[in-house]
């Protein structure tokens, strides 16, 4: 089968479309054969063909978690999925077990769910690394109420705009930052009651002031760095704040602490790396749940560029010139 390899650590360039075994019929009871249609980019592939996968011993590696395609054939022991399910999950691609970038994977079925039935392969493909996040995030570690009034950082992206629908379908305020008019068009059509233009306006101001000056209930962090910190005092006393990045070294933590604040630490991909098979299936259930939404058409995914599987690499160029509205997606044969 045709994939895009990772030949080492380093630039876009590493990647490289070559002919590879096909992982054939499923060796596992539970297993699944699936033929990819398109497979998502995520900013941890970026981060992973930099540095290098968690499993440096093993290159070289498939890249890509998000995946969505066809059931082609299932293991012995397979209930829940026949022979040409539509099916999208996020699995593989960390450097243990192969990633997406790929004409086919095999996925055991605990970890899929059925693909939206109303949107395309590519959309689907863009949602479930994105998707699981923002749900972890704001109901799992936010615990969002209806009625709070929640700021997300960068609602324009990938997990922001998955992560303004979602608060809004639990009934809570949304303001959000973002970086230019445009973008702020987009957010408000997706629900976000207060767009900041943070390069013109002060967010921390402006969402204290929107707050009625206590501070929102629950901060959702997307961008890390001093924005992680800075956004201490914009948080009421005795409220959260969630990340998806990890805390510089450099945090000051002073307002942190003087407020109170309960901190959230958001990484989806615990699940994959520590091998919890129970936190995957609960995060497949995520999907399905999102899959239900996004049929009723309360819930959308954007997809800013679809690109050839051979194009990866550019792929990766575009993720990483930053200012992102939505998601990038690899095409894989025909839809």
């Amino acid at each position: 089968m045709k994939a895009v390899l990772m030949t080492a650590a380093g630039n876009p360039e590493v990647l490289q479309v070559q002919e590879v075994t096909n992982p054939g019929v499923p060796v596992g009871e539970t297993e699944l054969l699936v033929r990819l249609k398109a497979a998502g980019v995520n900013p941890i592939d970026t981060k992973l063909r930099k540095r290098g996968t968690f499993y440096p011993d093993r290159i070289p590696a498939i890249l890509g978690c998000d995946g969505a395609g066809v059931v082609e054939a299932v293991g012995a022991g397979v209930q829940k999925f026949r022979v040409g399910d539509h099916v999208y999950f996020c699995n593989g691609g960390l450097g243990a077990h192969q990633g997406n970038y790929a004409e086919f994977t095999t996925i055991d079925e605990r970890f899929v769910a059925r693909k939206p039935a109303s949107i395309s392969f590519a959309e689907a493909a863009a949602a479930p690394l994105v998707l699981i996040t923002a749900w972890e995030a704001l109901y799992e570690r936010g615990r969002l109420e209806p009625g709070e009034r929640v700021l997300i950082h960068a609602g324009a992206g990938g997990v922001g705009h998955v992560s303004i629908q979602l608060a809004k379908l639990k009934g809570a305020h949304v303001c959000t930052t973002v970086s230019s008019q445009d973008k702020a068009n987009f957010v408000k059509q997706l629900g976000a009651d207060y767009p900041i233009l943070y390069k013109q306006t002060d967010f921390i101001q402006a969402a204290l002031d929107w707050s009625g000056g206590e501070g929102v209930d629950l901060a959702f962090d997307t961008v890390g760095g001093e924005t992680f910190h800075k956004t201490f005092p914009a948080v009421r006393v005795y409220g959260d704040i969630v990340t998806i990045l990890e805390p510089d070294a450099n945090t000051v933590w002073k307002a942190a602490r003087l407020r109170n604040l309960r901190i959230g630490l958001e990484l989806m991909l615990t699940p994959m790396l520590q091998e919890m098979v129970e936190a995957q299936q609960h995060q497949a259930e995520i999907l399905e749940e999102c899959a239900k939404y996004i049929d009723a058409g309360k819930l959308k995914i954007q997809v800013s560029h679809r690109l050839p599987l051979e194009e990866a690499a550019k792929a990766h160029e575009l993720l990483e010139s930053g200012s992102m509205t939505g998601k990038i997606v690899l095409l894989i044969g025909e839809e």
